[in-house]
């Protein structure tokens, strides 16, 4: 069983979802969700969701953030790739974007809660254990790429590398 991450081959590695997410940011503040359908329901992320067919990240980042909060980013940068190899969970590959100016109020939908936390106080306990380890330094304006193991939703391991990122 791989539970490393040096222990992934990475040149064959394939992920069965290309997902995306979106993080607001606003007078140090960060809107994020409480997920209430789907993989990781029940946990707070951003909002985001799995790329269709025809859709760029990027669209699909806007689609998804639009779907689950009535809002639309209007400034959304590309900040993070990210590898997610599982056991008893899909492997995923995320585009990560931040921005900071949108239109419409965020509400509450069928998907997602918003909820606005400050951006040094974010509900860790009440995430994905990887997201301490990459998202204070994206919402700081560090780039990164991110290789994570996960049993369950365990994580075993992971690798941060911060630089530009083009997707």
């Amino acid at each position: 069983m791989v539970e490393r991450v040096s222990e992934i081959d990475w040149q064959s590695w394939q992920p069965e979802l290309l997902t995306t997410l979106m993080f607001v940011k606003s007078n140090e503040k960060v809107l994020l969700i409480e997920k209430k359908t789907g993989l990781g329901a029940g946990k707070i992320n951003g909002p985001g969701g799995k790329i269709e067919p025809s859709e760029t990240p990027l669209e699909c980042a806007i689609r998804e953030t639009s779907e689950e909060l009535g809002i639309e980013v209007t400034d959304p940068t590309p900040m993070a790739e990210l590898f997610f190899h599982a056991i008893e969970m899909p492997r995923i590959k995320a585009f990560v974007y931040v921005g900071e100016h949108f239109t419409g109020t965020p509400q509450e939908t069928r998907e997602a809660r918003p909820i606005w936390h400050a951006s040094n106080q974010l509900p860790f306990d009440a995430m994905w254990e990887d997201d301490r380890y990459w998202l204070p330094q994206i919402l700081a304006g560090a780039p990164l790429t991110g290789w994570f193991s996960f049993k369950g939703e365990r994580l075993m391991d992971h690798v941060i590398e911060i630089g530009p990122v083009i997707f």
